[in-house]
């Protein structure tokens, strides 16, 4: 049976089901969800690549600030938890990165939470000692260290809202096709906005990622003592509700193309939306962490030395031909391109140091976007 037959058949039981609980079947049905099946979209011919994915500089990058984070926590036992590890590319590039530090390799720990059984965990070889695999956060043991994530909060199920004469809730329901329809938000959505002192204008159409917010509560179980590593697309909310954003930021990816539509390739595109910082870092507080710094990840990367991380690689290339072409391409990528969209968010728990050579360029919403003239900032 076809994924959107399921869900066809689950409405008519049950009557019309939440755009969450749409969004979620089509991701994360076991067996036909876009992320469950055999065929990872970050491989080449997928619908979209990430940082980790192009090369393994941003994985150096992030272990510069792992390796500082370590000398933080007074360089005991150290366990990094990589929450959406998929097949391990990102691991490989830090665990490479970090062995050339045998004090803190020595007492470093890896878990890779991948809830994919397709996905191999982990790399192979002679990093498979440090990796262990785990199918959800809740499954991990207490740890000291840091919880870190890219481009995965971005792709929780999230809740479609509209305010009309009230807060009212996107539901789906099949009438000869998948039709939406609005029925009155519940008291946690409307809690929501409450909580972070957000007004919504009339005929404003948002997402509220909740998973986001359980997903916090989640770290807080397993971290007793380190930081959160966030790298995401987002905005803080006095970006995020904007009359710019009044149609939400909820888009689907198909093959390389983007659309608002929803309900074709059920099972077979992604669905995604930007995150709301300003919840996480909200919610965050009330678990017990306190936050680092926000930035972009371009300042985060040039904060962290990447000029030099891929002048080190061309170097090691040189004789590669297209390797100057290359490494131009990535700074272009890792920078301009990518890093400019992406977020950086660091919280920590325990007292740890804030002051981290990632979070040396702040972010600042009335700052330009990153332009050329910006590479040489963190000279």
């Amino acid at each position: 049976m076809e994924l959107s037959e399921i869900i066809v058949q689950k409405i008519r039981e049950a009557g019309p089901v939440s755009f969450k609980k749409y969004m979620e079947l089509c991701l994360y049905h076991p067996d036909l969800g876009y992320y469950m099946v055999p065929e990872h979209p970050t491989r080449p011919a997928g619908d979209y690549y990430t940082c980790a994915s192009l090369t393994p500089v941003f994985g150096i990058a992030i272990g510069r600030q792992l390796e500082e984070m370590w000398n933080c926590l007074n360089r005991s036992v150290f366990t990094i938890v990589e929450v959406g590890g998929g097949p391990g590319l990102l691991c490989k590039a830090i665990l490479s990165y970090l062995r050339r530090n045998k004090p803190m390799y020595d007492r470093l720990r890896y878990y890779i939470v991948e809830k994919n059984a397709h996905t191999s965990c982990g790399p192979e070889e002679d990093f498979d000692q440090k990796v262990t695999c785990f199918n959800s956060l809740k499954e991990c043991p207490a740890i000291e260290g840091c919880i870190l994530s890219n481009e995965l909060l971005d792709n929780f199920p999230v809740h479609q809202v509209v305010m009309q004469d009230e807060l009212k809730e996107v539901f789906v329901d099949y009438r000869d096709g998948f039709v939406e329809i609005l029925q009155p938000a519940g008291k946690e959505l409307r809690n929501y906005f409450s909580e972070l002192n957000v007004t919504l204008p009339e005929n404003f159409r948002t997402e509220v990622n909740l998973a986001a917010n359980s997903w916090m509560r989640d770290v807080a179980d397993v971290l007793n003592k380190g930081y959160i590593l966030t790298i995401d697309y987002g905005y803080l909310s006095s970006e995020l509700y904007q009359p710019s954003k009044s149609r939400g930021t909820l888009l689907s990816y198909y093959k390389h193309s983007v659309s608002e539509d929803y309900f074709s390739h059920i099972g077979r595109q992604d669905i995604t939306s930007h995150i709301n910082f300003s919840a996480l870092i909200h919610w965050g507080n009330k678990y017990g962490f306190r936050n680092c710094g926000f930035t972009l990840q371009c300042y985060f990367l040039l904060s962290l030395g990447i000029r030099d991380i891929i002048n080190e690689m061309l170097s090691a290339n040189k004789n590669v031909v297209g390797a100057s072409a290359k490494a131009a391409q990535l700074y272009h990528t890792l920078l301009m391109d990518m890093g400019s969209r992406m977020k950086v968010l660091i919280q920590e728990k325990g007292g740890c140091c804030k002051n981290l050579s990632g979070l040396k360029i702040l972010y600042r919403e009335n700052r330009r976007p990153f332009t050329e003239s910006d590479r040489a900032c963190c000279k």
